[in-house]
């Protein structure tokens, strides 16, 4: 065995450092989102741990621990002259304003899904038989749609549907739209928000998740244009103008059996939307700080999710346009193209 080369190791070794770093901040993020901490501290200016102690109900040196670790990991800011804390506006984007696309307490909360289902993934590590989306924490959920929505309040009206050809302009005079895998509902509500003439079917076969959706769509008044069923990608009824998938498809044990029924289920001259993550055709090209997140999800959350269901192709987060390409033109598309992107998603756009 060769002996190790020092510098690489002290490298390495204050690689990992930092990423123990991160890991630990993290838990610190999710506890300071659920207990209200972050949310508090945008309400005022600078505070004491005694201030924000008092403002959300918890123990003054408990909270100055928190702070303690949220200023060191550079999350909040320090005024030594007044021993108090508080969010610069950039934080307060990232921390607080749920509607900001550089909002990522969310993605904490999916994080956590991670080491709490580690156990049920080692297990299909062995068994070969995968891990249903429905069999993971509840965080997971949760925390997906607040991860995802940000992204989707900032790009899917104003510049992922106008990239398809023709489809605002159907959307605008009344269409008819299916939303495949829509989760807790939030692509399906913001769309039928923008456009109040068409018609929206939002499908999942994860109930608990269908019955948010259906709340979600009552609070903001999109009821009566839209509405959530339980049905799977292969199985969802109906005729449509528009059909979403949105970053779902790779997490289905059979796409191309999905994207036969897509293109049955769509009208002659309709258009479906494929978001996926962004990724390279070339495995090393996605060993970048996102490819690495999407790998580490996509190997508890995506993949094993595709290998539980019926044929289990596995095509995980990173599967790639060309993969993907595959798989779309495989259930009798003809026309597929990338309509845009972004530094986190891919968007598709197929056509019979």
């Amino acid at each position: 065995m060769s002996e190790p080369n020092q510098e690489k190791l002290d490298a390495l070794l204050g690689k990992m450092i930092g990423d123990l770093g991160a890991i630990a901040t993290g838990a610190a993020v999710l506890l300071g989102d659920r207990l209200g901490l972050f949310a508090a501290m945008s309400e005022g200016g600078k505070m004491t741990a005694g201030k924000l102690a008092a403002k959300t109900g918890t123990q003054e040196r408990l909270v100055r621990e928190w702070l303690s670790a949220q200023a060191a990991a550079g999350y909040v800011e320090y005024d030594e002259a007044s021993d108090s804390f508080y969010l610069s506006p950039e934080q307060k984007q990232v921390f607080v304003n749920e509607d900001s696309p550089a909002y990522m307490a969310g993605a904490f909360e999916v994080a956590s899904a991670l080491w709490l289902d580690e156990e049920k993934v080692r297990k299909a590590f062995h068994s070969g038989k995968g891990l249903g989306w429905h069999d993971h924490s509840t965080c997971l959920f949760r925390g997906t749609e607040r991860f995802f929505r940000p992204g989707y309040n900032a790009n899917l009206i104003e510049s992922w549907l106008p990239s398809l050809d023709g489809v605002v302009e159907k959307l605008k005079r009344g269409a008819t739209v299916a939303d495949v895998g829509c989760g807790h509902g939030a692509s399906t509500v913001l769309m039928a928000q923008a456009f109040p003439n068409s018609r929206f079917v939002g499908f999942d076969y994860h109930l608990p998740s269908i019955e948010r959706a259906r709340a979600a769509a009552k609070e903001v008044g999109v009821a009566d244009n839209t509405r959530f069923e339980v049905a799977a990608a292969k199985d969802f009824p109906g005729k449509y103008d528009l059909i979403a998938f949105f970053d779902c498809l790779h997490d289905m044990g059979d796409p191309a059996g999905a994207a036969r029924h897509v293109y049955q289920a769509l009208e002659p001259d309709g258009t479906w939307i494929i978001v996926e993550p962004f990724a390279h055709d070339q495995l090393s090209a996605n060993f970048n700080p996102v490819g690495r997140i999407y790998y580490a999800a996509s190997t508890f959350i995506c993949t094993p999710a595709s290998l539980s269901q019926e044929v289990g192709l596995g095509l995980g987060a990173q599967a790639g346009e060309a993969r993907l390409r595959e798989v779309v033109t495989s259930g009798g598309f003809t026309k597929f193209r990338r309509a845009t992107e972004t530094p986190f998603n891919m968007v598709l756009e197929a056509r019979p």
